[in-house]
């Protein structure tokens, strides 16, 4: 059967329900990592270290690793997308040098952009995992936006 509009709009649906299932069901996990992200050790020291040019910032990385790792697993087989993961390959893999201080921004703000990214993200999905109880039909743009991580929008 030739995919039509109607099966790839049906095809989303379903996938959202399931996304939104599989949030529900790593709730916990989602939540203790946003509650380490929001720990005052968490993204307040590391963008106090963006600005304060501490070599610490690059521990941001890990954070951000984690999270997408956790992405990926509530719905395996389901791509991310593409330029999330250009945006976190971009921002991970660093190491720190010492000549990283003469280029300041160019080193560590993929660096930060990445971790945000995988805040937002992870930040929605604890949201609407606990507000919904079925995908809307008219949407606020976090979850659209979260859909749009999985390629469902």
């Amino acid at each position: 059967m030739k995919p039509t509009l109607l099966n790839k709009s049906a095809e989303r649906i379903e996938k959202a329900d399931e996304l939104l299932r599989a949030i529900q069901r790593d709730l916990p996990k989602l939540e203790v990592m946003l509650t380490n992200l929001e720990d005052e050790w968490g993204m307040e020291d590391s963008f106090y270290r963006f600005y304060h040019q501490s070599f610490k910032v690059y521990g941001l990385q890990l954070m951000t690793i984690e999270i997408r790792e956790a992405f990926a697993l509530l719905l395996p087989g389901q791509p991310l997308n593409s330029w999330y993961l250009e945006i976190v390959a971009q921002g991970t893999d660093h190491e720190f040098e010492l000549a990283h201080n003469d280029n300041w921004l160019r080193h560590t703000r993929p660096i930060v952009e990445a971790a945000f990214h995988s805040y937002f993200f992870l930040k929605q999905m604890v949201k609407y995992g606990k507000q919904l109880n079925t995908p809307p039909d008219q949407m606020p743009s976090g979850w659209a936006a979260v859909l749009y991580l999985f390629n469902l929008r």
